[in-house]
Protein backbone atom coordinates (compact mmCIF):
# COMPACT_ATOMS: atom_id res chain seq x y z
CA UNK A 1 0.00 0.00 0.00
CA UNK A 2 1.05 3.34 -0.98
CA UNK A 3 1.13 4.72 2.26
CA UNK A 4 2.57 8.35 0.93
CA UNK A 5 -0.37 8.74 -1.38
CA UNK A 6 -2.69 7.76 1.02
CA UNK A 7 -1.56 10.23 3.55
CA UNK A 8 -1.58 13.02 1.06
CA UNK A 9 -4.88 12.79 -0.74
CA UNK A 10 -6.01 12.06 2.74
CA UNK A 11 -4.78 14.81 4.18
CA UNK A 12 -5.67 17.41 1.13
CA UNK A 13 -9.41 15.87 0.94
CA UNK A 14 -9.96 16.43 4.57
CA UNK A 15 -8.62 19.78 4.52
CA UNK A 16 -10.62 20.98 1.74
CA UNK A 17 -14.16 19.04 3.29
CA UNK A 18 -13.26 20.64 6.34
CA UNK A 19 -15.67 18.40 8.76
CA UNK A 20 -15.42 21.01 12.25
CA UNK A 21 -16.00 23.85 9.50
CA UNK A 22 -19.75 22.41 8.17
CA UNK A 23 -20.51 21.62 12.00
CA UNK A 24 -22.10 25.11 12.56
CA UNK A 25 -23.46 25.32 8.69
CA UNK A 26 -24.87 21.82 9.51
CA UNK A 27 -26.32 22.89 12.43
CA UNK A 28 -28.09 25.97 11.13
CA UNK A 29 -29.21 23.91 8.81
CA UNK A 30 -30.30 20.64 11.31
CA UNK A 31 -30.57 22.27 14.29
CA UNK A 32 -34.56 22.48 14.74
CA UNK A 33 -34.90 19.02 13.37
CA UNK A 34 -35.48 15.80 16.35
CA UNK A 35 -32.29 14.23 16.73
CA UNK A 36 -33.19 11.24 14.89
CA UNK A 37 -33.91 13.30 11.52
CA UNK A 38 -30.75 15.29 12.21
CA UNK A 39 -28.68 11.93 12.62
CA UNK A 40 -30.32 10.61 9.53
CA UNK A 41 -29.51 13.90 7.63
CA UNK A 42 -26.23 13.20 8.40
CA UNK A 43 -25.88 10.12 7.39
CA UNK A 44 -27.63 11.36 3.59
CA UNK A 45 -25.44 14.15 3.15
CA UNK A 46 -22.46 11.78 3.84
CA UNK A 47 -23.55 8.93 1.35
CA UNK A 48 -24.83 11.45 -1.09
CA UNK A 49 -20.96 13.29 -1.11
CA UNK A 50 -19.44 9.68 -1.25
CA UNK A 51 -21.33 8.90 -4.03
CA UNK A 52 -20.41 12.60 -5.99
CA UNK A 53 -17.02 12.23 -5.27
CA UNK A 54 -16.39 8.67 -6.69
CA UNK A 55 -18.80 9.26 -9.68
CA UNK A 56 -16.15 12.43 -10.71
CA UNK A 57 -13.31 9.97 -10.23
CA UNK A 58 -14.44 7.83 -12.38
CA UNK A 59 -16.41 9.34 -14.81
CA UNK A 60 -15.89 13.05 -14.11
CA UNK A 61 -13.67 14.20 -16.95
CA UNK A 62 -15.54 12.30 -19.03
CA UNK A 63 -18.18 13.64 -18.52
CA UNK A 64 -17.03 17.07 -18.28
CA UNK A 65 -15.62 17.20 -22.09
CA UNK A 66 -18.72 15.19 -23.16
CA UNK A 67 -20.59 18.52 -21.77
CA UNK A 68 -17.83 20.92 -23.08
CA UNK A 69 -18.07 22.54 -19.14
CA UNK A 70 -14.80 23.51 -17.77
CA UNK A 71 -13.62 23.26 -13.83
CA UNK A 72 -14.38 26.63 -13.22
CA UNK A 73 -17.78 26.68 -14.37
CA UNK A 74 -18.42 23.87 -12.34
CA UNK A 75 -17.18 25.89 -8.91
CA UNK A 76 -19.09 29.09 -9.76
CA UNK A 77 -22.66 26.73 -10.51
CA UNK A 78 -22.11 25.65 -7.11
CA UNK A 79 -21.25 29.29 -5.51
CA UNK A 80 -24.14 30.56 -6.95
CA UNK A 81 -26.23 28.06 -5.10
CA UNK A 82 -24.66 28.66 -1.81
CA UNK A 83 -25.39 32.39 -2.24
CA UNK A 84 -29.00 31.31 -2.34
CA UNK A 85 -28.82 28.81 0.96
CA UNK A 86 -27.27 31.53 2.23
CA UNK A 87 -29.68 33.85 1.75
CA UNK A 88 -32.27 31.54 3.09
CA UNK A 89 -30.31 30.99 6.10
CA UNK A 90 -29.57 34.87 6.68
CA UNK A 91 -33.58 35.58 6.14
CA UNK A 92 -34.97 32.79 8.17
CA UNK A 93 -36.98 31.37 5.62
CA UNK A 94 -35.64 28.06 4.90
CA UNK A 95 -38.56 26.06 6.39
CA UNK A 96 -40.78 27.23 3.83
CA UNK A 97 -40.35 24.61 1.23
CA UNK A 98 -40.92 21.92 4.12
CA UNK A 99 -44.27 23.76 5.23
CA UNK A 100 -45.63 23.92 1.65
CA UNK A 101 -45.41 19.90 1.20
CA UNK A 102 -42.10 20.15 -0.91
CA UNK A 103 -39.56 17.46 -1.10
CA UNK A 104 -36.69 19.93 -0.44
CA UNK A 105 -33.87 17.89 1.79
CA UNK A 106 -31.05 19.95 3.49
CA UNK A 107 -29.05 16.75 3.83
CA UNK A 108 -28.37 16.24 -0.06
CA UNK A 109 -28.23 20.06 -0.86
CA UNK A 110 -27.18 22.29 -0.21
CA UNK A 111 -24.95 19.58 2.69
CA UNK A 112 -24.28 16.54 0.44
CA UNK A 113 -23.32 19.23 -2.40
CA UNK A 114 -22.00 21.27 -2.85
CA UNK A 115 -20.82 21.87 0.63
CA UNK A 116 -19.44 18.32 1.28
CA UNK A 117 -18.67 17.35 -2.67
CA UNK A 118 -17.91 20.66 -3.58
CA UNK A 119 -15.80 22.46 -6.70
CA UNK A 120 -12.55 21.68 -4.38
CA UNK A 121 -13.39 17.78 -3.47
CA UNK A 122 -13.93 17.14 -7.30
CA UNK A 123 -11.29 18.73 -8.47
CA UNK A 124 -8.83 17.51 -6.32
CA UNK A 125 -9.81 14.16 -6.46
CA UNK A 126 -10.10 14.07 -10.04
CA UNK A 127 -6.18 15.77 -10.82
CA UNK A 128 -4.92 12.73 -8.14
CA UNK A 129 -7.09 10.02 -10.02
CA UNK A 130 -5.10 11.40 -12.96
CA UNK A 131 -1.72 11.24 -11.44
CA UNK A 132 -2.63 7.29 -10.69
CA UNK A 133 -0.80 4.84 -12.56
CA UNK A 134 -1.58 1.19 -10.97
CA UNK A 135 -4.47 -0.16 -10.03
CA UNK A 136 -3.56 -0.33 -5.83
CA UNK A 137 -3.15 3.66 -6.15
CA UNK A 138 -6.62 3.43 -7.11
CA UNK A 139 -7.09 1.67 -4.50
CA UNK A 140 -5.60 3.67 -2.08
CA UNK A 141 -7.70 7.02 -3.27
CA UNK A 142 -10.61 4.73 -2.65
CA UNK A 143 -9.42 3.82 0.73
CA UNK A 144 -8.56 7.62 1.06
CA UNK A 145 -11.80 8.88 0.03
CA UNK A 146 -14.06 6.36 2.07
CA UNK A 147 -11.74 7.18 5.78
CA UNK A 148 -12.55 11.00 4.65
CA UNK A 149 -16.21 10.49 4.58
CA UNK A 150 -16.09 8.38 7.98
CA UNK A 151 -14.36 10.88 9.91
CA UNK A 152 -17.10 13.72 8.24
CA UNK A 153 -19.63 11.17 9.54
CA UNK A 154 -18.43 11.16 12.98
CA UNK A 155 -18.07 14.95 13.50
CA UNK A 156 -21.63 15.43 12.44
CA UNK A 157 -22.90 12.44 13.72
CA UNK A 158 -22.30 13.52 17.23
CA UNK A 159 -22.69 16.94 16.80
CA UNK A 160 -26.18 16.54 18.32
CA UNK A 161 -24.46 17.27 21.35
CA UNK A 162 -23.69 21.54 20.74
CA UNK A 163 -27.62 21.67 19.81
CA UNK A 164 -28.32 20.96 23.79
CA UNK A 165 -26.03 23.21 24.58
CA UNK A 166 -27.33 26.22 22.60
CA UNK A 167 -30.83 25.70 23.17
CA UNK A 168 -33.59 26.99 20.50
CA UNK A 169 -32.05 31.13 21.16
CA UNK A 170 -28.66 29.73 20.38
CA UNK A 171 -29.63 27.57 17.16
CA UNK A 172 -31.13 30.66 15.61
CA UNK A 173 -28.08 32.67 16.16
CA UNK A 174 -25.75 29.97 14.72
CA UNK A 175 -27.89 29.73 11.65
CA UNK A 176 -27.27 33.54 11.05
CA UNK A 177 -23.44 32.90 11.44
CA UNK A 178 -23.75 29.70 8.99
CA UNK A 179 -25.85 31.87 6.87
CA UNK A 180 -22.78 34.79 6.68
CA UNK A 181 -20.01 31.85 6.33
CA UNK A 182 -21.82 30.56 3.26
CA UNK A 183 -22.30 33.93 1.49
CA UNK A 184 -18.53 33.67 2.29
CA UNK A 185 -18.03 30.81 0.87
CA UNK A 186 -20.13 31.54 -2.06
CA UNK A 187 -18.51 34.39 -3.17
CA UNK A 188 -15.04 33.20 -2.80
CA UNK A 189 -15.73 30.34 -5.26
CA UNK A 190 -17.75 32.87 -7.74
CA UNK A 191 -14.16 34.40 -7.11
CA UNK A 192 -11.81 31.70 -7.90
CA UNK A 193 -13.99 30.64 -10.71
CA UNK A 194 -13.96 34.26 -12.65
CA UNK A 195 -9.68 34.32 -12.01
CA UNK A 196 -9.43 31.07 -13.92
CA UNK A 197 -11.43 31.99 -16.54
CA UNK A 198 -9.33 35.61 -16.91
CA UNK A 199 -6.33 33.28 -16.84
CA UNK A 200 -7.62 30.53 -18.98
CA UNK A 201 -8.49 33.39 -21.90
CA UNK A 202 -5.47 35.91 -21.29
CA UNK A 203 -3.38 32.88 -22.05
CA UNK A 204 -5.35 32.13 -25.21
CA UNK A 205 -3.01 33.52 -28.53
Amino acid sequence: MNVKLFGEFFVTLLVIVDPPGMVPVFLGLTGAMPAKARNRAATQAVLLALGVIVGFAVAGQTLLDYLHVQLPALQAAGGLLLVLVALQLLTGKTDEPAEQGGTSNVALVPIGTPLLAGPGAIVATMLYVQRAESADEYLVLAAAIFAVMACVWLVLRFSGGIVRLLRPAGIEVLTRIAGLLLAAIAVQLIADAINAFVKSYSALP
